[in-house]
C-alpha cells in the first residue's frame, strides 16, 4: 500500500482592506505640535504621555515619520528664535542669568520630547540617518542662540570680562560662568574650543604679556616668581571652579610661556636678586619656588644648572686659588666641606635632590678640586689635624660624618696616590708619637679607602697597624731580659720596629747620639737580631722622641718631651753652658735644614726656650751661640718642646714628593700597558693610551707624555716590539 501523499497548507492574509482617514496624519500631528508647544509653555502638567507617545508611535508605523520629523524641527525652531530674542534683550549683567534660565528650561523641554518622540529615535531617525531628537535639540540650540549673530560675540565678550575682573581682584559669580560654559560643552567639545577657550587662551595671552613685563621692571626675581606661582595656583583655581578640566593644560602652558618662558634668562640673570644671589644667601624658599617654576619650561632646569656650574666653578676656583686662604690647609679643607654641605643642602630642601643639579656639584667640584696641585695634600693634612686633636671627646656617630665627608673630597681628586703618599707620613707621625684620638677612627678611615680604591690602596696602611702592635710585643720581650740586668737610673727605650716599605722612612736620616743613648740601642739590636735571622736595623732618628729630666737654675726641675735630634742636642749642655752653631752641627751630625728647625724650637718659641741664642732672632744662622737658659721656667712640670715645621711642605719637601709619587706610577704604568697588551695582544698607540688612561684613573690620572715613556721602556726591554708594516701598531712579546 502506497502511502497518503503530504500536503501543504498556506495561511492567506486578512482580505479586507482597511481605509485610513486622510486627515489621520495632520490631526495627529496637531495634537504633538500642540503638546511641544505647552511643553514649552511650562503647561505639561496637563499632558497625557502615553498618550502622546502612542500618537507620535502611529505617526512613525504608518509611515508618516519624515512628517513627524520635520514638523518638531519647525516647532523647535520656532520656539527657539523667540527665546533668541528675549535674551537679546536682556540688559547687562542680566544677560547671561537670561541665557542660564533659558538653557535649562530648554533642557527640560528637551527631556520630555524626547520622551514622547523615543519610538521615533530608535526606528525612523536610525533608519533614515536623522539626528536623534537631543542632538537636534542641542544642535539648534547652538545654531539659533549661541551663534546668533546678536548673541555669539556678546556672549564671548561678556566671559572674557567677568574672567579679567576676576585677575584683576573683583568677585565674579562663579556659579554662573561654570553653567555657561558647562553649557557651550554640552553643545559640544569643538563649540566651547572654538567660541570660547581659543579666545580666552589668547586674551590670557596678552593680559600675561602685559602684566609680566611690568612685573619684571617693578620687582625683584623673588617677588616676581611668588606672583607668578600665584598667578599659575589662580588659573589652576579657574580651571576647577569654572571651566572644563581639559583647559588646565592649556592656559597653565599659557602661563609658563608668558610669566616664565619669555623671562626665563632675565629672571636667573637678575642683578642682586637672581639665582646667583639666592645660591649666596641660602635663600631655599625662593629656590625651590623657581625649581618648580622652571621645571615647567623645557630649558628652564638646564638654565638653572648651568648658570649654578658656573658660579660654583669660578666660586671654586677663587677658593683654591686665593694665595690668603692657603696659607691654612686646614681651614681650606672647611671651606671646601662647608661650601659642599651648603649645596647639598640648597639641592636637597629647594631641587627635590634632582639628581641632574647633584651630577653638576660633583663635577664642579673634581674641576676646582684639582685645579690646584696641592689638594691631596692638604686633605690629609686636615684629616691629621681631626685625628689628632679635632675628634677628641666627639661621639663615634660625628666621627663618621667627618670621615664620610673627608672620603667625599677624596672621590673628587684625580690624584689619589699622591694623596696616599702624604696619609702615610702624617698617619706614620700619629702612630709613633702616639698621639691619635682613637685606633677605631683611623681604622675605620681606612676601610673606607680600601672600600673606594681596593687592598692594593691600603695593604701598607694596614701593614703600619700590624708593625705598631708587633713592636709592643718585641718590647715586652726586651725588658723582660734587660730589666732585671740593669738598674733604674740609666735611660730606658721604646723601639717601634718598622717594616722597610710600610713606612714613609728616610734613608739618609743621621744623628749621632748619646752614649748613654747608644748603649741602649746596641742591647735592643743585638736582642732583636737574636730573635729575627736575617734582618738589618736601620735607626730613624728623625722620627723618634725622648723625655728628658731637666734642672734649671733655682732648682726647677722640668720633664721636657722632645724629638730625637732635640734631645741630642740638648744633652751637649751637660757638659757646656754654651756651644756655636757649628760646634752643635760637628758633634751631632743632624742634617742642617733638620738641625736649624730644632734648634728654633728650642730656642726662639716663647714659652719653650730652653735654650737662649745670641743674637736674637726668629731665624737661625751659621754664626749664632746658644746658651743654656738657667732662668727658664713654666706653670708645668712636664713641657712639650714641638719642633717647628711647617704645616705644609716646603717648596724642596714637594718636589721631593712629587718626585717619589712620579716614580711610583711608572711601575703601575707599566703593568697597566703589559695586561692590556698581554690581552690584545696587537694595538696602536691611542688605544693603548686610552685604555691604560680608563684603567688607572681611580688611583691618578697618568700623563699621555708618561704612557708613551713607559711604552719606549718596554720596547727596550723586549716586552713590546713595533709593528714593521706601522709604526703606530705594537705588538706583545710573550
Amino acid at each position: 500500500m502506497n502511502p497518503a501523499k503530504k500536503k501543504n497548507f498556506k495561511i492567506e492574509p486578512f482580505k479586507h482592506k482597511v481605509e485610513m482617514d486622510p486627515k489621520y496624519a495632520e490631526k495627529t500631528w496637531k495634537i504633538l505640535e500642540d503638546a511641544i508647544h505647552e511643553i514649552y509653555n511650562h503647561n505639561a502638567s496637563g499632558l497625557s504621555f502615553e498618550e502622546l507617545y502612542r500618537n507620535a508611535y502611529n505617526m512613525v508605523l504608518h509611515k508618516y515619520g519624515e512628517k513627524l520629523y520635520s514638523g518638531v524641527v519647525a516647532t523647535m525652531t520656532q520656539h527657539l528664535r523667540e527665546i533668541a530674542r528675549i535674551v537679546e534683550a536682556a540688559q547687562g549683567g542680566l544677560f547671561l542669568e537670561e541665557l542660564d534660565v533659558k538653557w535649562r528650561e530648554h533642557n527640560k523641554s528637551l527631556q520630555m520630547i524626547r520622551d514622547i518622540l523615543m519610538y521615533m529615535d530608535r526606528t525612523f531617525v536610525n533608519n533614515f540617518n536623522k539626528t536623534p531628537v537631543h542632538e537636534l535639540g542641542l544642535n539648534l540650540w547652538r545654531d539659533y542662540i549661541v551663534r546668533s549673530p546678536k548673541i555669539k560675540d556678546r556672549l564671548l565678550n561678556t566671559l572674557l570680562d567677568l574672567v579679567h575682573r576676576e585677575r584683576t581682584g573683583e568677585v565674579i559669580n562663579r556659579g554662573l560662568m561654570r553653567n555657561i560654559t558647562k553649557m557651550l560643552v554640552e553643545l559640544g567639545l569643538p563649540v566651547y574650543q572654538e567660541d570660547f577657550e581659543r579666545p580666552f587662551l589668547e586674551a590670557a595671552s596678552d593680559f600675561y604679556r602685559l602684566e609680566s613685563q611690568q612685573l619684571i621692571e617693578t620687582s625683584d626675581c623673588p617677588d616676581y616668581l611668588r606672583k607668578a606661582e600665584k598667578r599659575l595656583n589662580e588659573e589652576i583655581e579657574r580651571v576647577a571652579h569654572y571651566l572644563d578640566s581639559k583647559s588646565e593644560a592649556k592656559i597653565t602652558q599659557v602661563v609658563e610661556r608668558e610669566v616664565i618662558g619669555n623671562r626665563l634668562k632675565l629672571l636667573v640673570e637678575m642683578e642682586n636678586s637672581g639665582l646667583i644671589s639666592m645660591l649666596i644667601d641660602d635663600k631655599y624658599d625662593d629656590l625651590g619656588r623657581m625649581y618648580n617654576l622652571f621645571r615647567r619650561i623645557n630649558t628652564g632646569l638646564q638654565t638653572m644648572r648651568e648658570l649654578m656650574t658656573a658660579h660654583l666653578r669660578e666660586t671654586g676656583r677663587q677658593l683654591v686659588t686665593d694665595p690668603e686662604r692657603l696659607k691654612d690647609p686646614v681651614e681650606f679643607v672647611q671651606r671646601l666641606l662647608d661650601e659642599k654641605d651648603k649645596y647639598d643642602k640648597i639641592i636637597q630642601q629647594s631641587f627635590n635632590n634632582d639628581k641632574m643639579f647633584q651630577n653638576a656639584l660633583n663635577s664642579s667640584f673634581e674641576y676646582f678640586i684639582n685645579l690646584n696641585i696641592r689638594s691631596p695634600e692638604f686633605i690629609s693634612l686636615f684629616v691629621d689635624d681631626k685625628l689628632r686633636k679635632g675628634l677628641k671627646g666627639v661621639s663615634e656617630e660625628d666621627v663618621e660624618l667627618v670621615l664620610d665627608k673627608v672620603m667625599m673630597l677624596f672621590r673628587y681628586l684625580q690624584e689619589k696616590d699622591v694623596f696616599e703618599k702624604y696619609y702615610k707620613q702624617h698617619l706614620a707621625k700619629r702612630l709613633l708619637s702616639g698621639r691619635t684620638v682613637s685606633d677605631d677612627a683611623e681604622r675605620s678611615l681606612i676601610v673606607k679607602l680600601k672600600t673606594e680604591c681596593g687592598y692594593q690602596f691600603t695593604s701598607k696602611l694596614e701593614g703600619m697597624f700590624t708593625d705598631m702592635k708587633t713592636s709592643r710585643d718585641t718590647m715586652q720581650g726586651f725588658n723582660s731580659t734587660w730589666a732585671g740586668a740593669e738598674g733604674n737610673d740609666g735611660p730606658t727605650l721604646t723601639v717601634q720596629v718598622l717594616t722597610t716599605g710600610s713606612w714613609p722612612t728616610q734613608s739618609g736620616a743621621r744623628c749621632t747620639m748619646p752614649t748613654e743613648i747608644l748603649a741602649m740601642c746596641d742591647k735592643f739590636k743585638m736582642y732583636y737580631l737574636s730573635t729575627h735571622t736575617g734582618r738589618r736595623l736601620t735607626w730613624q732618628t728623625n722620627m723618634g722622641t725622648a723625655d728628658l729630666k731637666a734642672t734649671f737654675g733655682d732648682g726647677n726641675k722640668h720633664e721636657l718631651n722632645v724629638s730625637t735630634y732635640q734631645m741630642c742636642i740638648l744633652c751637649l749642655f751637660n757638659t757646656s753652658d754654651h756651644l756655636t752653631y757649628r760646634e752643635i752641627e760637628q758633634a751631632t751630625d743632624i742634617p742642617a735644614p733638620d738641625l736649624k728647625r730644632n734648634l728654633q724650637s728650642l730656642a726662639c718659641v716663647k714659652g719653650k726656650n730652653v735654650l737662649r741664642k745670641e743674637p736674637m732672632s726668629k731665624d737661625i744662622s751659621e754664626d749664632d751661640v746658644f746658651i743654656f737658659n738657667d732662668k727658664f721656667s713654666s706653670k708645668f712640670y712636664k713641657v712639650k718642646i714641638s719642633t717647628v715645621v711647617a704645616q705644609k711642605e716646603s717648596e724642596p719637601e714637594k718636589q721631593e714628593t712629587r718626585q717619589k709619587v712620579e716614580e711610583d706610577r711608572k711601575p703601575q704604568i707599566e703593568a697597566a700597558i703589559v695586561r692590556i697588551m698581554k690581552s690584545r695582544r696587537l694595538l696602536d698607540h691611542n688605544n693603548i693610551i686610552s685604555e691604560v688612561t680608563k684603567q688607572l684613573q681611580a688611583r691618578f690620572m697618568p700623563n699621555p707624555a708618561v704612557i708613551k715613556k713607559r711604552i719606549e721602556s718596554l720596547i727596550e726591554r723586549e716586552f713590546l716590539e713595533r709593528d714593521r708594516t706601522d709604526r703606530k701598531l705594537y705588538r706583545y712579546l710573550a
